[in-house]
């Protein structure tokens, strides 16, 4: 995707801030209803918490699908949405929202990406999923310089003498995928056991039995540098035993904790950090503003993803109004609509 900016900003129908399984059904429904759509996610990929925190965790509770990880479920709700061409922004943080003089908001990303649409919808879960730092002295001096907690350039780590902190998907994914490039990788976990997929995990360990890569067992302890630049870590064994260990970068995935974040500076009416709805449309208390999934508050909320898509369906009924007000709503079935077939792609009405 090309840069822009301010005097070059991306104009769309709507931009949903999350790309999570409710932001991601979204589109779906917005796209049945010939609305156009922009993701902003803090995350590498989509799939939010689903995608993050429990891949290979089984679910048990959508509609027609007795059991399915929260990777699968992503999977297949891409493959739904393919048909309306949705854009992704991974890896930013939606930082500012403001009106502009044609009604339209202007939203901009902490990497300063600016989206312009009529409608903003917040699909972002229990807030942002901001990355949790590790619990040593000094680190923050080191924080975007040496010190990393997602890989956005990998070229930046070719012939990298890396270190990487970690024992879930995110921290094995990136041991695999930098391996072939980095000079020397060296994976670093408290226990001998990892919460990654079990088919990452006999990847990682090939590689060390090959000599490839090395795994260190230990607590990571201290940051020895200066200006910002990283030279080697401390490590701590089981014995208690210290040794240093050289290193280029540190790459340190423990996780995630939510934060709702900039969500909160928008004007929206809040209640105990989460954002009251119509129930009607799930809009906000700001017209052309909708907050659907856990984000939202309203009497029987129930937190669950099948929820989500019910106020999906119902959100999108309200934007089409405001995206397309010369155009009179018509509620279709999928399974009898050759117009709507045709926009998945299924029949010959395209």
């Amino acid at each position: 995707m090309t840069e822009n900016n301010a005097q070059n900003p991306i104009t769309t129908d709507a931009i949903i801030i999350g790309a999570g399984p409710v932001g991601l059904f979204s589109v779906f429904e917005l796209g049945l209803n010939d609305v156009k759509c922009h993701l902003v996610d803090i995350l590498d990929r989509p799939g939010g918490q689903c995608a993050e925190l429990y891949p290979e965790k089984p679910i048990y509770d959508i509609p027609a699908v007795p059991v399915c990880t929260g990777a699968e479920l992503t999977e297949r709700l891409l493959e739904q949405i393919n048909p309306f061409h949705p854009v992704f922004h991974f890896g930013q943080m939606a930082e500012t929202l403001e009106k502009m003089p044609d009604g339209k908001w202007k939203l901009t990303t902490d990497r300063g990406t600016v989206l312009q649409a009529p409608i903003v919808i917040i699909a972002a879960g229990g807030g942002s999923f901001v990355p949790k730092r590790p619990p040593i002295k000094g680190i923050e001096s080191y924080e975007g310089k040496s010190v990393f907690y997602s890989v956005r350039k990998m070229e930046q780590f070719r012939d990298k003498n890396i270190i990487i902190a970690g024992g879930g998907d995110s921290a094995l994914d990136w041991t695999i995928n930098l391996q072939p490039i980095a000079k020397r990788v060296t994976l670093i976990h408290r226990r001998d056991e990892f919460r990654a997929a079990p088919d990452s995990v006999l990847k990682m360990r090939a590689l060390v039995a090959e000599g490839a890569m090395d795994l260190k067992i230990a607590n990571l302890t201290t940051l020895n540098g200066a200006d910002g630049q990283v030279t080697s870590v401390t490590l701590q064994d089981d014995s208690k035993t210290t040794h240093d260990l050289p290193c280029d970068n540190l790459l340190a995935f423990y996780g995630l904790t939510m934060k709702l974040g900039p969500v909160a500076n928008f004007g929206i009416n809040l209640h105990e950090n989460l954002i009251p709805v119509d129930t009607s449309t799930f809009e906000t208390s700001v017209p052309t503003i909708f907050a659907i999934g856990d984000i939202n508050s309203y009497p029987g909320k129930m937190k669950l993803i099948l929820s989500g898509f019910h106020e999906a369906a119902l959100m999108a009924k309200k934007v089409f109004a405001y995206v397309h007000p010369d155009r009179r709503y018509r509620f279709q079935y999928t399974t009898s609509s050759s117009d709507l077939q045709g926009k998945l792609g299924v029949s010959d009405a395209a």
